[in-house]
């Protein structure tokens, strides 16, 4: 494989648009989950404002995820992380993580790290930077972060469960939380997160009593406790 760079994206990587979207929808395909879908223009301007991340393989597209400031910056999410899958297998997509994690950082300081996935891999990798699994009433509640749900296919899942619960999963990385940490404690097994993926959709997908009826909610909460 040609050397890898990863750096934070400017407008000199613009023309790199319309890629970074396609390779997000295909992903979005092949593992049969939603995405909340992204224009051009929105790629664009957080590419601009040095809010992205890129990885090039000398001069080709190899990897990309940008970060969003909510609820007047007392959030921040880090979005959109896609890699080729040609690229794949070198943990490009931990390092190109890492790399937003720390731009995060830089320009937010004070804000905490969340994000929504379905993907068992991005949990590990957000589970590793120190984040955690957590109710969607722990994540912000800026209006305008939960109408890019709605280009999502399992939106109606959102909707139904009055956004408390989804196919994806919550997760948020507090800094005063860890800044208070006086000893690191041991990350989930990723069997932890298997099991959770698996319980969302038995629940949401084939479900055959409402999604909140009392059972389901137990068991809900029974899950969430191991965290």
């Amino acid at each position: 494989m040609s050397e890898l760079k990863i750096l934070v994206a400017s407008k000199d990587h613009l023309h790199f648009v319309d890629q970074i979207l396609k390779t997000i929808a295909d992903a979005a395909k092949v593992r049969g989950t939603g995405i909340a879908k992204r224009s051009p223009e929105y790629i664009s301007e957080k590419i601009r404002e040095g809010k992205a991340i890129i990885a090039l393989a000398d001069d080709e597209f190899a990897g990309f995820c940008y970060i969003e400031s909510w609820g007047h910056e007392k959030f921040v999410a880090n979005s959109g992380l896609i890699v080729p899958e040609r690229f794949r297998g070198h943990g490009l997509a931990k390092k190109i993580k890492r790399k937003a994690f720390e731009l995060s950082q830089t320009k937010f300081p004070h804000a905490k790290l969340f994000g929504l996935t379905t993907g068992l891999a991005v949990m590990k990798i957000n589970s590793d930077l120190g984040y955690r699994p957590v109710t969607f009433s722990e994540l912000t509640d800026d209006e305008q972060f939960w109408k890019g749900c709605q280009s999502c296919v399992n939106y109606d899942i959102l909707l139904r469960t009055k956004r408390k619960h989804c196919l994806c999963t919550g997760m948020l990385y507090d800094p005063a939380r860890e800044a208070m940490k006086k000893k690191q404690q041991p990350r989930k097994s990723i069997k932890v997160y298997e099991r959770w993926l698996a319980f969302k959709q038995s629940v949401f997908l084939n479900r055959k009593k409402p999604v909140n009826d009392e059972k389901s909610e137990k068991k809900k909460s029974a899950i969430l406790s191991i965290w």
